[in-house]
């Protein structure tokens, strides 16, 4: 008796939703420590501002490509910002954003072997904010991040970072729902 009804629960296993092939997440940058756990972390006030705001929009809608697009509005006017996919999810420290997602993942971390930690294996933007502080950058890769491994966009402090290291976590967005 089993059998019959669980192949007449199938049908309504495959109306189940998936994963949307666009997703977008909009944010305003608060401090870690916020009473409700935020989607947006800034951890360089004078680079993110506290309220100032990102939008990121992650495409998989054409198979084996991810295009990925970071708008912001209220960071530093005239700065640069490397972003990238992190592995992590955003906390308190900065570092729990873990390291960069990686498409093949280097076997000796932290990676700096450049057969792995390259454009074509990480997903890298560089951000550019104009004299008001907005800015937007997309890029694109030839393959989609394996399920929950791309947890977080990160923006480094980037040059010149007045006293941050160019590489310093600045801020992380949250892509996990």
């Amino acid at each position: 008796m089993t059998a019959p009804l669980a192949a007449a629960l199938l049908p309504l296993a495959l109306l189940a939703p998936a994963a949307p092939p666009v997703s977008v997440v909009e944010a305003a940058f608060d401090p870690a420590t916020a009473f409700v756990p935020p989607a947006a972390v800034s951890y360089a006030q004078d680079l993110v501002p506290y309220g100032s705001h990102a939008r990121v929009v992650t495409d998989h809608s054409v198979p084996g490509r991810t295009a990925l697009t970071l708008t912001v509005s209220g960071l530093a006017p005239d700065h640069e910002f490397p972003a990238h996919l992190h592995t992590g999810g955003c906390g308190a420290d900065p570092a729990s954003s873990g390291p960069h997602y990686q498409d093949t993942v280097d076997p000796v971390q932290p990676s700096t072997d450049p057969a792995y930690a390259n454009e074509r294996n990480e997903l890298r933007l560089v951000l550019r904010t104009d004299g008001h502080g907005d800015g937007t950058a997309t890029t694109a890769v030839p393959w989609q991040p394996r399920p929950g491994g791309a947890r977080s966009l990160v923006l480094h402090a980037g040059t010149p970072a007045g006293p941050h290291g160019a590489g310093d976590r600045v801020a992380c967005v949250k892509l996990e729902r």
